[in-house]
């Protein structure tokens, strides 16, 4: 169990990084940041330097704890959009709408149908 929380943290960890390295510099609509697209790839590669020292970890004790690669993906994913979503909103000060929640929905649907035999017994 305590493999499997590690491993819940570390993705959180690693997808806080990778969110920021892609878009952080994607600041407010229509702000426009200064220098060439070079040094933002640069930036960027620093920042995502911190996300495979966390992400590579996670997937380690993740297959430790006899999460398969589907079940480790689709985490993954959760993880990914419940981090994006705040940063999306606070962060870069994009409006939320309601079809996000849905499309939330089917992802967590993937999650169900990929862990259904694990659930089921």
């Amino acid at each position: 169990m305590l493999r499997l929380a590690l491993t819940v943290l570390l993705l959180c960890i690693s997808n806080t990084f990778m969110t920021f390295a892609w878009y952080g510099f994607l600041r407010r609509p229509g702000e426009a940041v200064g220098g060439a697209w070079w040094k933002l790839v640069l930036l960027s590669w620093g920042v995502a330097f911190f996300e495979y020292c966390f992400m590579v970890p996670a997937n380690h004790l993740g297959r430790e704890a006899g999460l398969n690669l589907a079940q480790l993906k689709m985490m993954q994913e959760v993880i990914t959009l419940c981090i994006f979503v705040p940063f999306m909103v606070l962060w870069v000060g994009e409006g939320w709408k309601w079809d996000y929640l849905w499309a939330f929905l089917c992802i967590l649907g993937a999650v169900f149908f990929v862990n259904r035999s694990a659930l089921m017994g």
